[in-house]
């Protein structure tokens, strides 16, 4: 009598390296498929897998946007975008909301399409992917990184960070685009090409006399611009102790990131803060306030809806006393004032990452993967999802549903 051990040969090892969302994500949908046919380990290089998710939106967790229809989805990722078309037709907001419902997560849509979960607690969906990974099979080891990778016919050979070493005969380096992890040095290692590393979401330093002092006061729609460049952007704008942030000047730095880098974060930046008026307009729309409001004080209303500290700064700016009375303001002032409000330069000295919500420009090639089930095109069973990528969105939680997109399908891809 012939035993058969096809069963006992098919036994598949998957390994995932990184313990972010991605990494999550591609493991709990790999050892789901996969069942009692193989098993599925994580190595998290630190001892807090999921840090990023627990930190992101405010400790509120961002988890993706209500944008459901692929083609426009792709337009917020400044790379990637072309690439995640087909990747969005298979896994896009929609599931990604589905799955956590699926798992006990209830999930609000605000104004602007951010989605978080109803408890506005990021521990929500971190716990609820441990859980996931947990009842799905998946080995969770903390504290150990992979130092290398090498390729030993149809399997890869690991060598941990204590000097042990793996074999599995599906690899997904999911380590984000911190430029200090691993996976790069693995992934060239492999064969693939590393695009340079730029941050991506980032605020700007700017030390200027008329932003002193307003830290905090919130313009809801202006719009920025780099002087000589085509990248402008609009949005919510933030007066920061250290210059400007919101999510018009991220947005900005997203689509910017090379060409910033490549100028040392030191450039003009032309801020509109009214958003929908031109100089022109404005100087029309301030002319009627003149011929209306003749006695009033010129600091004491405010015909734009804009915050009163942010027009007194821009009306002392444009050098008319804060005690003029709107009859004499001359026109060469209405100019000058329609100027600051529509056209304010600003010299930026510098960048900081915005708060821990770290985005990397750069990352694996992106023609090196295919993008249907995430593998490699150079190393047959070695995959990516996330950050790695040299793919990133603009803020609104487009980079998580990134990662839960190519995460997940890296996970059945690797299960089949």
């Amino acid at each position: 009598m012939v035993r058969t051990v096809r069963a006992m040969t098919e036994h598949r090892r998957v390994v995932v390296i990184g313990g972010g969302a991605a990494g999550f994500f591609a493991a709990i949908a790999a050892a789901e498929a996969l069942g009692p046919r193989g098993t599925v380990t994580i190595y998290e290089a630190t001892a807090h897998p999921l840090a990023k998710v627990r930190v992101s939106g405010g400790g509120r967790c961002n988890l993706t946007h209500a944008c459901f229809e692929p083609r426009e989805l792709v337009k917020k990722y400044p790379r990637g975008g072309r690439e995640l078309l087909g990747a969005f037709h298979r896994w896009q907001p929609r599931d990604t909301i589905a799955w956590f419902a699926e798992r006990g997560v209830e999930t609000k849509t605000e104004e602007d399409g951010r989605m978080f979960p109803v408890t506005d607690d990021s521990a929500t969906i971190v716990e609820c992917l441990r859980r996931a990974a947990e009842q799905a099979g998946v080995r969770l080891v903390t504290s150990l990184g992979v130092r290398a990778v090498e390729r030993a016919g149809t399997d890869f050979w690991l060598t941990l960070t204590d000097g042990s070493n793996v074999r599995c005969e599906r690899l997904l380096v999911a380590t984000g685009g911190n430029r200090a992890s691993a996976g790069f040095a693995i992934a060239e290692k492999l064969g693939h090409t590393i695009e340079p590393l730029v941050p991506s979401l980032f605020t700007f330093h700017i030390d200027d006399a008329r932003l002193i002092g307003l830290s905090g006061v919130a313009v809801e729609n202006a719009a920025v611009n780099v002087r000589g460049t085509k990248l402008r952007e609009g949005g919510p704008l933030l007066i920061t102790h250290w210059g400007l942030s919101g999510p018009a000047v991220l947005k900005l730095s997203a689509w910017g990131a090379r060409e910033l880098a490549a100028a040392n974060y030191e450039f003009p930046l032309l801020v509109n803060w009214t958003g929908g008026h031109t100089r022109d307009s404005l100087v029309r729309e301030l002319t009627t306030v003149r011929e209306k409001n003749p006695k009033k004080q010129i600091t004491t209303w405010s015909p734009l809806p804009l915050p009163q500290r942010l027009w007194e700064r821009l009306v002392t700016a444009a050098g008319v006393a804060a005690t003029t009375p709107w009859a004499q303001v001359g026109n060469a002032a209405l100019n000058t004032l329609a100027t600051q409000f529509t056209a304010a330069e600003f010299k930026v000295v510098g960048k900081s990452l915005f708060k821990d919500e770290f985005v990397t420009c750069g990352g694996v090639r992106l023609s090196e993967v295919d993008f249907r089930t995430m593998e490699s095109r150079m190393c047959p069973g070695l995959y990516f999802a996330g950050e790695v990528l040299d793919l990133d969105g603009v803020t609104g939680g487009f980079n998580f549903q990134a990662a839960w997109t190519t995460g997940h399908l890296a996970g059945e891809a690797m299960a089949e």
